[in-house]
Formats: C-alpha cells, sequence, structure tokens
C-alpha cells in the first residue's frame, strides 16, 4: 500500500483491509472484485491485482518464501520490498535500499552518480553488502532507513546529531545537501476527459472497465462509448493526478436508450458493493451522492 503512496493516505485503509483479509489464506481465497472493492481509494490498482495473485501462489506453494530471491518471484513484489522482507523477517543477510538507505549510502561515499541508473544502483548495493551486519540484517538494514528518514533528510541533514558523520565524505567535501543527484522530473501532463452521468428509475449507469491498469473497476462511461447518448449539460469538473498525469474530467449528465455492452444500472444499495474507480468517488462526492446510504437515486440540481 505505501508503494507510491502517502503514509496518511494508507492509514485509512490498512487497518480495515487486515481486518476482512487478516490472513493470507483469507486474501487468497476472496473474489476479485471484493480484493478490489477494499482497495478502493489507493489507487494504482495495479497493486491489488499483483497482492491477490501473490497470495493465491504462497497458498499453492504452501508458505511463505525464506529468501529474497523467491519473494522477488512473486507478481508485484520488487528488489527492495524482497530484500526487506528476507532480512527482517528471515535474517537473510541482504541490503534492503529504499530511497531513504539510498540517500545515507550516497553521501557516506559521495556518490556523484545518478541514484536512478543501474551502474550508480549497482555500487550503492555494493557499498552496503560490505557495511551490512550478517548476524543481524534486518536491524541493519532498518537503522539505515531510519537514519534517512530522520537525520539524513533531503533538504536539512542533521549532520551534527547523526552516528556516521565523521565517516562521511559528503559531508567532508561540503556536498551533502547536493546529494542524492536524482533524475528530473518529467513535466506534467495534462489530461482532459469527459464522463457522462446518466439516470433511470433511480439507479446510476456504470461501465466495467475490462483491461488496463483499473481492470476490475467500475466508472462512469465516457462520452465516446456511448455515441447515441443525448447530452443534456454540464454537471461537475473533477481533478484527478495520478504519477504525473493531471486530469481534469468534465461530467456531463445524458440520456440513453438502454444500457450499452459493458455497462448497467447500479443502484444506490449496490454501489457500496462495487469497486468504484477514484474519479466516479470523486464525481459522486462533488455531487453530494457519496454519504451514508449511497443515495443515487436523489435528483442531481
Amino acid at each position: 500500500m505505501l508503494q507510491q503512496t502517502r503514509a496518511a493516505t494508507v492509514a485509512r485503509h490498512y487497518a480495515r483491509f487486515l481486518e476482512r483479509f487478516p490472513d493470507v489464506g483469507t486474501l487468497a481465497a476472496a473474489a476479485r472484485p471484493e480484493v478490489l472493492l477494499a482497495w478502493a481509494g489507493l489507487g494504482y490498482y495495479r497493486r491489488a491485482h499483483q497482492l491477490h495473485e501473490a497470495a493465491r501462489l504462497i497458498v499453492k506453494a504452501g508458505a511463505f518464501p525464506r529468501d529474497a530471491s523467491g519473494w522477488r518471484a512473486l507478481p508485484g513484489v520488487g528488489e527492495y520490498a524482497a530484500a526487506a522482507i528476507a532480512s527482517i523477517a528471515f535474517g537473510e543477510p541482504v541490503p534492503a535500499l529504499d530511497s531513504n538507505a539510498v540517500r545515507v549510502l550516497s553521501r557516506l561515499l559521495a556518490e556523484r552518480g545518478c541514484v536512478g541508473t543501474a551502474g550508480t544502483r549497482r555500487r550503492l548495493a555494493n557499498a552496503a553488502r560490505l557495511l551490512l551486519d550478517p548476524g543481524d540484517p534486518g536491524r541493519f538494514n532498518q537503522a539505515l532507513m531510519d537514519l534517512g528518514a530522520t537525520i539524513c533528510v533531503a533538504r536539512a541533514p542533521q549532520c551534527d546529531r547523526c552516528p556516521l558523520a565523521r565517516h562521511c565524505l559528503a559531508r567532508r567535501h561540503g556536498i551533502e545537501k547536493e546529494l542524492p543527484r536524482l533524475r528530473p522530473r518529467p513535466p506534467r501532463v495534462p489530461v482532459r476527459q469527459t464522463l457522462l452521468w446518466v439516470e433511470r428509475d433511480g439507479a446510476l449507469l456504470l461501465r466495467r472497465l475490462p483491461a488496463g491498469r483499473l481492470q476490475g473497476f467500475w466508472e462512469l462511461p465516457s462520452h465516446g462509448e456511448i455515441p447515441g447518448a443525448r447530452v443534456e449539460g454540464s454537471l461537475v469538473e473533477v481533478r484527478h493526478s495520478i504519477t504525473r498525469y493531471d486530469y481534469r474530467i468534465q461530467v456531463l449528465r445524458a440520456l440513453v436508450d438502454q444500457a450499452p455492452q459493458g455497462c448497467r444500472w447500479v443502484t444506490g444499495e449496490e454501489l457500496e458493493r462495487l469497486p468504484l474507480s477514484t474519479v466516479t468517488r470523486k464525481a459522486l462526492v462533488a455531487l453530494g451522492r457519496w454519504r451514508s446510504g449511497h443515495d443515487v437515486g436523489k435528483p442531481v440540481r
């Protein structure tokens, strides 16, 4: 959940998710729409698909992997997460380099290469292996990450409090605030989109997304997906940002003669049982329709 998502956002979902899926067997046995519904609101929904698939593979294998290579083989588990789990939970002597650990090592070694490149990451990983305490790798990795999170911070490193200050080459050369060197951020990309708000007999027309990062989620249909829709006017504009894309979505009131293929009419009671895209949730909130009871049948003024 914490991949590319702020801890404050995750905190609202984490306990609730664990309450619904308290162990890997429960998660593996759940239907995919149920998992997506529990994940709704966190974004980057591919993570939910991968987490569900990983749970199924673990149950099929009969046990959790015990080393980093085994964890890395599971869908959605990257090099850092695999090393962190293997070292902390199973004591495997492998370095776990999150952004905080990378920052500490870059300054400690005065590494001037861009930390986004494979060569620089390899040099830092090799250095971490030499420094790693093989007798207690989990504690070492957590200490390095905590040092970067609390003292060797990005903008104002507190070198006078740092236990590694006398060994730090970046501080010795006066370049600690210049490191680590990062790749330039790509420019933001504005995207405009039009969705349709279509109601009939107190039910709302929604489309189930068949593929892509939102596969399995339900969303208001786009204008282009219902060519015969008769637009009556604009209701609200919704804004949403993900990665480097800034979406401005215009929601239009429209009428249709029948639900197109891939769409269906959803009542207010059904809304709480369906995984809805974040954009659709934002539209419901903006129109005063995402409250207790999810009263979709209330007319939009």
